[in-house]
């Protein structure tokens, strides 16, 4: 990535914040908790990071339709209801258009705090050269990649789920994106990237966003923090997907 293909870049590292969106609301938090809006529902989610007292009264939160409550250290749960659950129902960030949905986790099939992230994207994209080749590493359901793509850039979407794949590919035909210039991958990152590597691809500009914890095409567990350290213990740099 240069200067020249995506000009006026920050210092690094570039701390952002997370601006509200019609669809999505911090509504409160604390307690190791978040109420959330989602749409038209309102979401309760634990956070152990929120250590602080709640502002609102509990009241307030009792009137969530949907609270996760997890079952181990992996985020793995299930959701309560209070009454009667759509499978997925339609959200939107600017004219990018997506699906939410209950999943066995805490996560809802979108990171709304990653708003920071698509608004830098578009905004650098905005005075680049049209086409410019874009590599989305570790999509999950690919609104990062639909941003970029209708930003102007060409994308390379990768993700070792399949599923996660199928509801990106889901997500690019709801936003009008079916014949987009998209690629979609569904592989192993650390994999992928060593074959493009001896291939001699080359892109302008890459995004990454490996998760805590997951799970690779064959079901196998990836702990993706847990291999961080090892490699800082050892005394070298882990290559991407480990």
């Amino acid at each position: 990535m240069s200067e020249k293909h995506l000009p006026e870049l920050a210092a690094w590292p570039v701390a952002l914040t997370a601006q509200p969106w019609a669809d999505h609301a911090l509504v409160d938090s604390g307690g190791g908790r978040k109420l959330e809006r989602y749409g038209p529902y309102l979401i309760v989610r634990p956070e152990p990071q929120c250590l602080w007292a709640p502002r609102l009264p509990e009241a307030v939160w009792r009137e969530a339709f949907a609270v996760f409550e997890p079952t181990d250290e992996d985020e793995a749960g299930h959701w309560r209801f209070s009454g009667s659950a759509e499978e997925t129902w339609p959200m939107a960030w600017r004219d990018v258009r997506f699906h939410a949905r209950f999943t066995a986790f805490r996560h809802l099939a979108v990171f709304p705090e990653h708003a920071a992230n698509w608004e830098w994207i578009v905004a650098r994209l905005a005075s680049a050269r049209p086409g410019l080749k874009l590599l989305n590493l570790f999509g999950y359901t690919g609104i990062a990649s639909l941003a970029a793509v209708k930003a102007g850039a060409s994308v390379t979407h990768v993700d070792a789920s399949k599923r996660a794949v199928g509801w990106a590919r889901d997500n690019a035909a709801l936003s009008g994106l079916g014949d987009a210039p998209i690629r979609w991958i569904c592989e192993d990152a650390k994999k992928w990237v060593a074959r493009e590597q001896r291939r001699g691809a080359r892109y302008d500009a890459i995004v990454l966003d490996p998760p805590k914890f997951g799970r690779g095409p064959a079901g196998e567990p990836c702990r993706f923090v847990e291999k961080l350290r090892t490699a800082a213990g050892q005394g070298h740099r882990p290559a991407i997907g480990q």
